[in-house]
């Protein structure tokens, strides 16, 4: 570990802040208390931010304390473990500590009223592990952020700037009304506290650490000091305000600096961690034990016996209120968190997740109901007590104008959603519902632009990829033309060897067939394609097979007019004949693919040109062979019936979207008897023009 600094710390002020009725006396006069096991244990899959855990058990199955029944699935995620022995009685959809009320994906366990754990893989000396070893431990062990935002802790560990982290800052300021978990923690656990700090201090290698405390925990305060035990961290006290336990806040407090719009404590060489947290990576890395358990506030004059529990995570809020005395007449208004940044729990049969800190069953006299809103008369009242020194009136008008990049310049993501601005308010305007609002609006946004911008990339990807494989493809038919060229070329020149040449001249024959064979069915395959779907895609891709099929039969009908009965025998007139043709079907065919493509007018102009030439140079090798002119005989085709043309087409649309719904399984009555009937009309007209001796 690097030498610390302990000279004394200056605190610093921060803006704006409020101070709240604190009501903290209610919970933190009696020691931390243990509920009874739970019957039942609710776990969902996401209680963190990031990724869900993916379930590794299945319904049935026996499991123990402390063993894994869920992966985590992606960097920014953490596994689940098993709170109790049991069996696992289901797994999906069920009720999730969420204002919506809506339920999430969910392990629910039966307990057997065992409690046996599974094998922990404890470590009495953990200053011998690596920092990836300790790293992984506290990864496995399941450990998100215990302070209210639940970021994985292991990726926290990891995101690291180019420069050092200088300054680990350990957050016990519990700034919120009623909540007295991290108090009651600080004063029982502050050994396990002091080890977890030592683990950090090996991973990191700080220069300085920080113990931030609010003035209004004297008792906490004491009780880390007596347990430092030489070592150089410091406890800052300091006066309590409301917000200070927010991340940013604390940072500023402590160390005067400010944490950049939009950036990362990392980003000015700073890391916190909550004191709940830095006592469950002590329990993870010391004594193999995941994170199954927290310390919760139960709270608020509903209950006969408020009170601080550690309780185990999933057990249904309902339980734990029960033990605290809950007094169900009482009740008007029960909140997960505190009554600044909580949020108020649709019912008692939610569990108790990882980022549960506390538990506020308030009376109607207590936290009674805000009046109706009414228009913002400009005080300037919230822009007094924002933390983070943003404008909110602005805010709340451009949240309400849906005015995204307004909000985004005035820096909405920012705003920590402390609830101060909306405390002060003498209008009684719900502001933080409209940020909340107005940032998940454009989250969405964001994502739709996302997934476009990926379907846009995808989309030019395929297609410069389609044009490199043609590419390719027409550079291999040249490559192979000039090679056959120069072959032909060889045998004319020397005539000895020509009975020795004539495998070559038949494997280019056979190759020219194999492809204007494959030609043929791919143009046949793309043809019946669009007699079911009528789309410009498939109209030029059609075009572009035909001018391809079309080569390719040309080239083939050039080698078979050139190939001799004996090519020992064959003249050098005749050679010379043959790589005329051969020569005229490769320009007709470049001609055809260039007027498919649309070349430019010059282009095809040069191309017309090289044609004629090609055509010029057979006439003279034909009259320099000497073999008499082949006989032309002309026949008339019938002439097109455009009637029966049409009749036909509309037969096979009509046949193929029968067939398409027969094959759906699932298509309206209505519509199946639509196409049938489709169908019997379009037979029925062909027949009628066909006439009866054609039917």
């Amino acid at each position: 570990m690097t030498s610390m600094s302990a000279s004394p710390v200056q605190v610093h002020s921060i803006p704006g802040g409020i101070h709240p009725p604190e009501r903290k006396e209610l919970s933190n006069r009696t020691p931390i208390q243990f509920p009874p096991l739970p019957k039942r244990l609710i776990l969902p899959l996401n209680q963190h931010i990031g990724t869900p855990a993916e379930p590794c058990v299945s319904v049935g199955q026996r499991v123990r304390k402390g063993e894994k029944i869920a992966d985590a699935t992606s960097v920014v995620s953490v596994p689940l473990h098993a709170p109790t022995s049991g069996t696992v009685s289901f797994i999906g959809p069920q009720p999730y500590p969420h204002v919506s009320g809506m339920p999430a994906p969910a392990i629910v366990i039966d307990s057997d009223g065992l409690d046996e754990w599974a094998p922990l893989p404890a470590c009495d000396h953990f200053h011998l592990l690596s920092a990836s070893e300790l790293l992984e431990k506290i990864r496995q062990a399941g450990i998100n952020g215990l302070g209210g935002a639940g970021f994985p802790t292991a990726v926290k560990l990891t995101a690291r700037p180019q420069q050092k982290i200088h300054t680990l800052i350990i957050n016990g300021t519990e700034c919120e009304p009623y909540i007295t978990a991290d108090d009651l923690l600080m004063r029982e656990k502050a050994a396990e506290l002091l080890s977890g700090i030592d683990i950090l201090v090996q991973l990191i290698q700080p220069d300085t650490v920080l113990i931030g405390i609010e003035d209004n925990k004297p008792d906490a305060a004491a009780a880390v000091r007596q347990v430092l035990d030489q070592r150089p961290y410091q406890v800052v006290v300091f006066p309590t305000k409301y917000p200070s336990g927010g991340e940013k806040q604390l940072i500023q407090i402590l160390t005067g600096r400010e944490v950049p719009s939009g950036g990362l404590p990392a980003d000015i060489g700073v890391l916190c961690q909550n004191v709940g947290t830095v006592v469950a990576i002590h329990d993870a890395v010391v004594l193999g034990r995941p994170l199954i358990s927290r310390i919760t506030t139960l709270t608020g004059k509903a209950l006969a016996r408020p009170m601080n529990v550690e309780c185990l995570i999933g057990t249904p809020a309902g339980e734990l209120l029960a033990f605290a005395g809950l007094e169900q007449n009482k009740l008007a208004r029960l909140i997960m968190g505190g009554p600044m940044m909580g949020f108020t729990l649709p019912s008692l049969a939610v569990p108790l997740i990882k980022t549960s800190n506390c538990l506020l069953a308030s009376t109607v006299e207590e936290l009674p109901a805000p009046p109706p809103a009414q228009p913002c008369i400009r005080c300037g009242d919230c822009a007094s007590a924002c933390p983070a020194s943003l404008l909110p009136q602005q805010l709340h008008f451009f949240a309400l104008g849906e005015q995204t990049e307004q909000l985004k310049a005035h820096q909405l993501f920012d705003c920590i959603e402390c609830g101060a601005c909306a405390y002060v308010c003498p209008s009684s305007i719900p502001l933080v519902q409209y940020y909340r609002a107005a940032k998940a609006g454009i989250r969405e946004q964001e994502q739709q632009q996302q997934k476009a911008e990926h379907s846009r990339q995808r989309f030019e990807f395929r297609q410069e990829r389609l044009r490199r494989a043609e590419e390719q493809k027409e550079a291999e038919r040249q490559a192979r033309a000039e090679r056959a060229a120069r072959t032909r070329a060889a045998q004319a020149e020397t005539p000895a060897a020509a009975p020795s040449a004539s495998a070559p001249a038949d494997e280019q024959l056979k190759r020219l067939k194999i492809e204007a064979s494959m030609a043929q069915v791919a143009l046949k395959k793309a043809e019946k394609q669009l007699a079911m779907h009528d789309t410009p895609e498939l109209q030029a891709q059609v075009a572009e097979l035909g001018a391809a099929a079309s080569a390719a039969q040309q080239a083939l009908a050039g080698a078979q007019a050139c190939a001799p009965a004996s090519p020992a025998t064959a003249p050098p007139g005749e050679a010379a004949l043959k790589r005329a043709k051969i020569d005229l079907a490769l320009k007709r065919a470049t001609l055809k693919k260039a007027e498919v493509a649309g070349a430019a007018a010059d282009e095809l102009e040069g191309l017309r040109t090289a044609l004629a030439a090609a055509e010029t140079a057979l006439h003279a090798a034909e009259d320099a062979c000497g073999k008499p002119a082949p006989e032309r005989v002309r026949t008339d085709k019938q002439p097109i019936d455009e009637a029966l043309r049409a009749l036909k087409t509309e037969l096979a649309f009509a046949r193929a979207d029968l067939r398409k719904l027969e094959r759906a399984g699932d298509a309206d009555a209505s519509a199946l008897s639509a196409a049938q009937a489709r169908l019997a009309e379009a037979e029925r007209k062909l027949g009628e023009h066909q006439g009866p001796e054609q039917c």
